[in-house]
């Protein structure tokens, strides 16, 4: 069986890696700290595909370090011991590549931090997820943060004319690319599945006569054909999380289990998908149903405790809850309208009224003159101006036509009467 084209084609050094200038380029910060050979333990957040395992293999071959890898999928705590006793004996010392560090429990990275705090290992993480949220404050506090972006389109060029040469030296033929449009909007920016892609169709494409032509209509159809294989490792994340969420959000709860089934199978970290969730219930469903951020909340916090396999249970339950609820995304926009507001507006001044007036000074000015507490007004209300001046009366928060936000409107409404409009 011919080695894989993303095998052969991965860089060994820095000369040869594609994308990422911003941290690899002539003078970037990455760049610099390996040619000095001062490397610092890091963790590389970016989407699959866009060369966080190589440019790992890059840094250690580059300063002739040991170089040891584990996956966190199937690794433990004593794994991780057995290859810091190893990195002890290292001349040069040692990198520890951990793939998918997200999916480590707290116990598992908290048996690093000694190795990373005393330079046994230089750790460097590689994940798909944000690390803020799922790597430890200590461990992280420990490592530099670089984010990998997606391969451009010209990066990709680059890639794909070597992958053709040697396609077509591998089989004999004569092989043209016509369109490229199809197999980069399959990629995505992620060059392996792009190398998977190529490779498929050329072999699918054997039968032709000396000269194998592709084009858009081509690569789709066989790619579409043979969609099974080509996702076979999962590479299909970012188009089955984006179904799932349109799908919830298109109230179709059949689809939207369907595709938590499909990521389910494909062995998906299931607190990926609540924290999706949760996302969705405020910024799909909100204020039209303010219990579907508990229940996905919830959610969250009972998939943490028990896991899998039982955990699917809960989340199939809360993508039908959410899908089945009502939807409004006015909040999402109001949040959006106030930071737009911000940056037309700059730094307002703050009314005098709502200032706190926490000094004599302060009270000669004017801080908290006229403040009228709401509490001591019928109906907890009383009419009194919020917004800087400038902004006054401006409408940021605008309900939907649903049976809670209409409640919503109607109480704005019998308060503000036709000020803000509702």
């Amino acid at each position: 069986m011919a080695q894989p084209l993303a095998d052969i084609l991965r860089p060994k050094n820095l000369d040869e890696y594609l994308g990422q200038q911003h941290i690899v380029g002539e003078g970037a910060i990455l760049r610099s700290a390996i040619e000095s050979g001062h490397i610092p333990s890091m963790i590389l957040w970016g989407p699959p595909g866009v060369g966080k395992t190589t440019l790992a293999n890059v840094i250690a071959n580059k300063n002739d370090m040991r170089f040891f890898a584990l996956s966190a999928i199937n690794s433990g705590v004593k794994d991780v011991r057995a290859v810091i006793d190893r990195a002890k004996m290292a001349p040069n010392g040692a990198i520890l590549f951990i793939d998918e560090i997200h999916r480590f429990s707290k116990s598992q990275q908290d048996s690093l931090l000694g190795a990373v705090e005393k330079g046994i290992v230089t750790l460097i993480g590689a994940t798909t997820e944000n690390p803020s949220f799922e790597v430890i404050s200590a461990l992280l506090s420990r490592c530099q943060v670089y984010i990998l972006k997606p391969l451009e389109n010209s990066e990709l060029d680059k890639l794909l004319a070597k992958a053709i040469d040697l396609l077509s030296k591998r089989f004999h033929k004569e092989i043209v690319v016509k369109e490229k449009d199809a197999l980069y909007r399959i990629s995505g920016g992620d060059a392996r599945k792009m190398l998977n892609a190529i490779e498929l169709v050329v072999s699918y494409s054997l039968s032709e006569n000396e000269i194998i032509e592709i084009d858009d209509k081509k690569t789709i159809s066989i790619i579409q054909q043979n969609l099974a294989n080509y996702d076979k490792n999962g590479e299909s994340h970012y188009d089955i999380i984006s179904a799932f969420i349109k799908s919830i959000r298109g109230s179709d709860p059949n689809a939207a289990v369907y595709y938590l089934a499909r990521m389910i199978e494909g062995g998906e970290d299931p607190k990926f998908i609540a924290r999706r969730l949760l996302i969705l219930s405020s910024e799909d469903i909100g204020n039209a149903n303010p219990n579907a951020l508990l229940l996905a909340n919830a959610c969250f916090d009972a998939i943490s405790k028990i896991g899998m396999p039982e955990g699917r249970i809960i989340l199939s339950q809360t993508v039908i809850y959410l899908a089945t609820s009502p939807k409004s995304n006015a909040s999402y926009f109001a949040i959006k309208e106030a930071k737009k507001l911000v940056l037309d507006t700059g730094d307002l001044p703050i009314p005098l009224h709502l200032r706190n007036a926490v000094t004599g000074l302060m009270k000669d000015l004017g801080y908290s003159k006229d403040y009228k507490y709401a509490h001591s007004f019928e109906n907890n209300f009383v009419d009194l101006e919020f917004l800087p001046e400038k902004i006054v009366g401006i409408k940021i928060y605008d309900p939907q036509n649903n049976l809670k936000e209409n409640q919503i409107r109607s109480f704005l409404k019998e308060r503000w009467k036709e000020k803000y409009g509702y």
